[in-house]
């Protein structure tokens, strides 16, 4: 397991073509909500999914999310390798890709940085910093429950979006919050968004 997660460094969020678009959303609203500085990226098929999911294009989804933001956001193309997040030199807090498809966490197993999601995920593996993967598939093939071995022994954390129902959601956004909750304390972040077990 590698360092806590620096509060005072930005927050690397990476969104990929998997279902879940109300997840990225929320945990960008909450990041911003709460003052962290987040870095974003999207990869190539996170417009696609936004838009079949929310009825909104990545910008005003984006847009949407950020709405009276007290922290800062900086957003960067996936082709841009000379983002902060592309090399291991720059701060970084800790970077969690939401929701992670499982092309993406192949590439991350196997190393091949084909863009700045990728090449991002490799740097925090290397540096020994925190990277959390939230896939959003079921079923899962031997391939895919391979990846995510490999990718736990190279020190990530592997956090499906697999909501629970003991805290007696009522709509979708309660859903959401348990996932975005245990996100948040992977993080390091103290937030009551859903209720918790016992509590």
């Amino acid at each position: 397991m590698g360092p806590a997660p620096n509060q005072h460094a930005p927050i690397a969020l990476a969104i990929t073509g998997a279902s879940g678009a109300p997840y990225w959303m929320r945990l960008l609203e909450v990041l911003l909500a709460e003052g962290h500085e987040v870095h974003l990226v999207a990869s190539a098929n996170a417009s696609t999914v936004s838009m079949a999911e929310t009825g909104l294009d990545l910008d005003a989804a984006i847009a949407r999310a950020a709405k009276g933001a007290r922290g800062t956001l900086r957003i960067f193309d996936r082709h841009d390798f000379m983002a902060p997040m592309a090399s291991g030199s720059a701060r970084l807090a800790a970077m969690v890709i939401c929701p992670c498809s499982t092309g993406t966490l192949a590439r991350i197993a196997h190393g091949t940085s084909s863009d700045l999601v990728t090449r991002a995920a490799d740097v925090c593996l290397k540096e020994r910093r925190k990277l959390i993967v939230v896939p959003r598939e079921t079923p899962l093939s031997l391939i895919h429950l391979r990846n995510m071995v490999t990718l736990t022994e190279a020190g990530a954390v592997v956090l499906p979006a697999m909501p629970g129902f003991y805290n007696k959601p009522e709509e979708i956004a309660d859903l959401v919050d348990f996932v975005v909750q245990r996100i948040t304390d992977q993080l390091g972040l103290d937030l009551q968004l859903s209720e918790r077990w016992g509590q």
